[in-house]
């Protein structure tokens, strides 16, 4: 790769205070829905889903669906001094370019996003469906969110999405972990009322 992407964390400076969260910057008094290394603050018409891997069973994703938008959520090993947020933006860029797709950076109060219209097939048909990518470097921890639905191009429905994202809390724990590699997830205990309010 000629072009140099930067190493440097990509977040916002009121990260440690509005989120999303390192494990250490809370306290354990809110009521949290366990998924391992991702707390998420219950709220009223949030419905939880988890993703999860065929063939091994791991869950890979977190998927938040709210007022008829979905924010997908996965959290990635890091450095404690670089972040991957710009390399996984480049990246992104260039594989749904080369798809065919359009991709668009912009700029949000948690930093740069990737406004993208991605190819996909629905129904035998090949159609367009606009996603945002949005991401946010932390301390040994990258935190990776993708919008679909309405809040993928409407303004004031992206910002909620984003205020959920902001919520998160990340358990990067101290175990020795590569960097860009998926941290672990997994189904909460009580996974009943607070996290979902539908069947």
């Amino acid at each position: 790769m000629s072009e140099s992407i930067s190493e440097a964390k990509s977040a916002p400076t009121d990260r440690s205070t509005l989120g999303p969260f390192d494990e250490s910057e809370v306290s354990g008094v809110r009521p949290y829905v366990d998924l391992g290394s991702i707390k998420l603050i219950p709220r009223e018409g949030l419905n939880l889903r988890l993703e999860v891997e065929e063939g091994t069973g791991r869950v890979i994703a977190v998927a938040l669906d709210f007022q008829g938008s979905t924010l997908q959520v996965q959290v990635f090993a890091s450095t404690r001094s670089g972040g991957l947020w710009h390399e996984v933006r480049h990246q992104l860029s260039e594989q749904i370019a080369a798809q065919g797709g359009s991709v668009t950076e912009g700029l949000t109060e948690i930093g740069p996003d990737l406004l993208t219209r991605v190819p996909a097939m629905v129904e035998g048909k090949q159609v367009f469906q606009d996603v945002c990518f949005i991401g946010v470097d932390g301390p040994r921890w990258f935190l990776r969110g993708v919008i679909a639905g309405p809040a993928a191009v409407e303004t004031d429905k992206r910002a909620t999405m984003i205020e959920l994202f902001r919520d998160i809390v990340v358990v990067r724990g101290q175990q020795p972990v590569p960097p860009r590699e998926l941290l672990p997830l997994r189904v909460p205990e009580q996974a009943s009322g607070a996290t979902s309010t539908g069947a």
